[in-house]
């Protein structure tokens, strides 16, 4: 009899994890034993500090359904993640953290919400162990995710996410270095949905994600897949013009009612003040765009392949265009 349990690949970026990944696996192992027919974990080394690689490497040797890939430097979680989601085999795509903070027991419950229909399932934490000014930052991220996406559903992502493999095909060949995973999926579906799930402390270590590194992932995910910023530049542009015309008015209905203009030097700074502020953000946001397209012009890869172990003799490896332009020469 046929297993009806989907395949599944689970990616997981590694920066600085080198104590806490053989507690991954031995919670992983179990659960993909009892919920997949077939089943392999990607390790993703981001350019850690530590002996994260060397672990991964260990743990590839003794475990066969895992795989490692060693990336040449730090490009960033999502850079990381697209490196494993294109190395990923089989049917099913789970992606989670390397913190333990995405419980591994929490599995089954996406793969059972992505049976129903849908094509991508997010993990939403019921409560985040975070600190203040990162659940503000998140959430900074979640508006900008909204306009980026255009779904619902973008204000409940996270990093835990089960999604099926073929919606990969929709950025196949995508090759801009700013990645946001969550933006390239809504390139080839719509059927998203959102489970609630635990979500526990870091079980060692900080994170490396500060206010100002999710802000600024916000405002790369703003300019660089939405033009959300440029209409709000216009808007604000056609909204001054509004205002100037109003000022306009005013001098002239003055003059004609009272034969006197306006009195006095700081309405005229302050007026000007305020347009060439406005002119000057205008100008900013063009430039973040401009800055966009001048970097895709240079055909930065989003990522470069150091070291694989565990791929030997896998020619969908190898055969892949988008992971090919990426591995090392």
């Amino acid at each position: 009899m046929r297993d009806a349990r989907p395949t599944v690949s689970v990616v997981v970026p590694v920066f600085n994890s080198a104590l806490i990944l053989p507690l991954l696996v031995q919670r992983l192992e179990p659960v993909l034993a009892a919920c997949a027919s077939q089943a392999e974990l990607v390790l993703v080394n981001d350019g850690s500090e530590d002996r994260s690689w060397d672990v991964i490497r260990d743990l590839a040797q003794r475990h066969a359904w895992i795989r490692g890939i060693c990336l040449m430097r730090n490009y960033g979680q999502h850079n990381a993640l697209l490196c494993g989601i294109r190395a990923a085999r089989y049917d099913v795509i789970i992606t989670m953290d390397d913190d333990l903070q995405h419980p591994p027991e929490e599995i089954p419950k996406l793969l059972r919400t992505l049976e129903e229909g849908y094509d991508v399932v997010y993990g939403v934490p019921q409560s985040e162990a975070h600190d203040f000014w990162r659940r503000v930052a998140s959430s900074v991220i979640k508006l900008a995710l909204r306009g980026a996406m255009g779904v619902r559903v973008a204000r409940s992502v996270s990093a835990f996410r089960a999604f099926r493999s073929r919606v990969r095909d929709a950025f196949g060949e995508y090759r801009g270095p700013f990645v946001c995973i969550d933006v390239l999926l809504s390139w080839g579906t719509t059927r998203f949905a959102a489970v609630p799930v635990a979500h526990h402390p870091r079980a060692l270590g900080t994170s490396t994600y500060t206010f100002g590194k999710l802000i600024a992932h916000a405002l790369n995910m703003l300019t660089g897949f939405s033009v959300l910023p440029l209409r709000l530049a216009s808007g604000i542009g056609f909204g001054f013009v509004l205002f100037g015309i109003g000022i306009l008015a005013y001098v002239l209905i003055r003059y004609l009612t009272l034969g006197t203009s306006v009195p006095g030097f700081p309405f005229l700074a302050s007026a000007l003040a305020i347009f060439s502020g406005v002119q000057l953000f205008v100008l900013g946001i063009i430039g973040e765009y401009l800055a966009r397209m001048y970097f895709r012009m240079m055909e930065r890869p989003t990522s470069v392949v150091r070291e694989t172990i565990g791929f030997e003799g896998e020619a969908s490896y190898e055969r892949s265009a988008a992971l090919r332009s990426t591995l090392p020469s």
